[in-house]
């Protein structure tokens, strides 16, 4: 997917940076980056669009996100509504080269090396390592020097003997997009989040997009790998999926709010895109966080 290129600031003292955001909500435009990055989600929840993912985050997940892949944390709309309630993450930036030209060509270092230019897409961390890592990032916030640069180390060190990195884009960083073309991605995004839960016409959106409907339907499918209605079902989806753990509410309740026109179609198009029926996730998902408790 596209997006705004977005410059990272280095300083002369630190060749890895760290970025602690504590704001209403989490920078809202799709942007991309040549440094890979390490996220701790602490506080807010809302959809991240990673390459061509696009997931429920919310706190205490850890995601890498690779070079050059355009991403955006988007929260949901209650955190523009109430900026009482707050968005927190912290974030580890880094590239090849942030450990010196040279360290990662030692024998010593071979696997951080293969781990580091082997990041092309979006993943996310579980199970014990991700327990591992969300301690560790936060450690890393309170060191300086040396033994800032050791605990890294030691984290992707970690990393690379993991099973527990599940890769969730099979996206391409084939260039770098221009300012123009990331706005209208923005725009045609800003868009879909806020209205999937009603019906959106191919003729509407092209409109956002300032294009012929046809002329969008190319572009979009050429730049996200996806075509609009299925990007679509997945923002319903995962809305959907929101509501299902979170709300009391039957399944025909979610159907209708998340922008299905009929109970059939909605079920058939959840396990499309999730590989399970709705109350075969619900009863997944409160599994899973009864073992977290």
């Amino acid at each position: 997917m596209k997006i705004i290129p977005f410059k990272i600031p280095k300083t002369d003292k630190d060749s890895i940076l760290l970025q602690e955001d504590s704001v209403p909500h989490f920078y809202d435009k799709l942007h991309q980056h040549s440094e890979v990055q390490i996220t701790l989600i602490l506080k807010s929840h809302g959809t991240l669009l990673a390459g061509d993912y696009i997931g429920n985050f919310e706190p205490n997940d850890v995601y890498l996100i690779g070079s050059n892949i355009p991403h955006v944390f988007k929260n949901e709309q209650e955190y523009y509504d109430d900026e009482q309630l707050g968005a927190h993450m912290i974030t580890v930036f880094f590239d090849s080269d942030s450990f010196g030209k040279d360290f990662l060509n030692l024998p010593e270092a071979s696997s951080i090396k293969s781990f580091i230019t082997g990041l092309t897409n979006c993943y996310k961390l579980t199970g014990l390592l991700e327990e591992q890592i969300k301690q560790q990032i936060q450690e890393v916030f309170q060191l300086e020097g040396f033994d800032r640069l050791l605990l890294l180390l030691n984290m992707f060190n970690s990393m690379t003997k993991s099973t527990e990195i599940v890769k969730l884009s099979n996206f391409k960083a084939a260039r770098s997009y221009d300012a123009s073309e990331g706005k209208r991605m923005n725009d045609i995004l800003t868009f879909t989040i806020n209205h999937y839960h009603r019906k959106i016409t191919i003729e509407e959106v092209a409109q956002v997009a300032n294009m012929t409907p046809e002329a969008f339907c190319r572009y979009f499918k050429v730049r996200t790998r996806k075509t609009y209605l299925n990007f679509l079902n997945e923002i319903r989806i995962t809305n959907a999926c929101k509501l299902l753990i979170n709300k009391d509410l039957t399944i025909a309740e979610i159907s209708s709010s998340s922008g299905f026109n009929n109970l059939s179609n909605f079920n058939r198009i959840f396990k499309k895109v999730t590989k399970l029926t709705p109350t075969t996730y619900l009863l997944k998902s409160q599994m899973q966080m009864g073992k977290k408790k």
